[in-house]
């Protein structure tokens, strides 16, 4: 279940319309998690396990912030990603911070010495849903 928050000076009417919707995409295909869980309807409209079909990706797009990167207040952005089991190691973040800044420099129009992106690890305990916690879900 990643969060992905998205934190940026530039202001939202400069933003593509869709941009929450296709960092998702991008942020699930590049962390390798399903942005839903796929699952098989009975008339009951749930799926065969007993299980609701579960959204797995939390994205927050906050445009028109004020912010300074390096020492400037140029365009720039910070990306936010926490996700359990595949933010815990330098190689994988190395290949998700290319998938993204390869994604962010293309819709944004911002070159990579203006965007920062942070991982953090979560351990399924450190993530509520459903009035739990992910490790009992």
């Amino acid at each position: 279940m990643p969060f992905v928050s998205l934190q940026t000076n530039l202001p939202a009417d400069s933003l593509p319309e869709d941009l929450v919707r296709r960092l998702s995409s991008s942020a699930a295909a590049a962390l390798g998690k399903p942005e839903a869980v796929s699952f098989v309807p009975t008339v009951t409209g749930r799926s065969r396990s007993g299980q609701d079909p579960v959204r797995r990706m939390n994205v927050v797009v906050m445009p028109g912030l004020p912010m300074l990167i390096a020492g400037s207040c140029s365009p720039c952005a910070m990306l936010s990603v926490s996700a359990i089991g595949v933010t815990d190691t330098a190689e994988k973040n190395k290949a998700h911070s290319a998938k993204m800044f390869e994604f962010l420099t293309k819709e944004l129009g911002l070159t990579e010495d203006r965007i920062v992106i942070q991982f953090h690890e979560l351990q399924p305990h450190q993530v509520g849903k459903k009035g739990t916690v992910m490790s009992f879900l």
